[in-house]
């Protein structure tokens, strides 16, 4: 079996202790690293070195490590989740980058998601969106059989479309304006298209924008940055879904 091939890199990793922390950028040498790592294996590696000198591993979110979670969520050369579409950056791995390169790592940039430490951020802001009207109040019961409820193929399909997102902030840190708009539209619709929530659709889209401005998200820019850097594809159609459903029970609710 041949030799994994390896790469020397130079990082320029953003440090701050706490949200009222001043911070700063640490420079760091990666030297052999195996293209076969992925981009948290690399920062484990390069914690490992930190330690055995005495310093301060640095502070980073990871959990699944199967891009199932959203956690790992930092931004590398001002690419939230770095340079692959569609991919979290615990499924980034360091074939991406040529030897001799320069990484420049930051957290998250938004207001409603203050550094905690280093690139970790606190982002329950956007759970508190879901906790707002991301759910259904109906009594399901016992189980019913898959067929029990019929659902158009289209609309089964958009709603698991929808219900890919993983809430990891990347179209946040994307969007000029640090707008949730992406992410909520993702949540309002993959409840909305299937008739157990179409029930509560108007109470629910109205809660989750209301909790979404509170939670000091900026407007939609436009520009369509938070599709491209989102890891599961969630569309800019899930947001139109959103502000149609808003206008009608704006209109509508009493």
């Amino acid at each position: 079996m041949s030799k994994a091939k390896t790469i020397n890199l130079t990082l320029k990793v953003w440090r701050q202790n706490g949200s009222s922390g001043i911070g700063h950028f640490e420079t760091h040498q990666a030297k052999d690293i195996s293209t076969d790592m992925s981009f948290l294996e690399m920062f484990d590696v390069i914690n490992q070195q930190i330690i055995k000198l005495g310093g301060d591993p640095i502070a980073f979110d990871h959990d699944c490590r199967e891009g199932i979670c959203g956690m790992c969520s930092m931004t590398i050369n001002g690419n939230p989740h770095g340079p692959d579409r569609e991919t979290a950056t615990c499924q980034l791995h360091m074939r991406r980058f040529e030897d001799g390169e320069t990484l420049v790592v930051e957290p998250f940039r938004a207001r409603a998601f203050p550094v905690q430490k280093d690139l970790v951020v606190d982002r329950s802001g956007l759970d508190r969106i879901i906790a707002a009207g991301g759910f259904v109040s109906v009594s399901t019961g016992n189980a019913r059989d898959a067929n029990g409820i019929p659902v158009p193929k289209l609309d089964s399909d958009l709603a698991f479309d929808a219900a890919s997102c993983i809430g990891c902030g990347a179209c946040v840190a994307a969007c000029k304006n640090a707008s949730a708009m992406l992410f909520t539209g993702a949540k309002v619709s993959h409840l909305a298209l299937l008739p157990q929530g179409a029930v509560e659709k108007d109470r629910r889209v109205l809660k989750m924008v209301a909790q979404m401005d509170k939670e000091q998200f900026g407007s939609c820019s436009n520009t369509g940055a938070c599709e491209a850097a989102c890891p599961k594809g969630i569309t800019l159609e899930n947001m139109a879904r959103m502000n149609r459903q808003y206008l009608a029970a704006s209109v509508t609710s009493r």
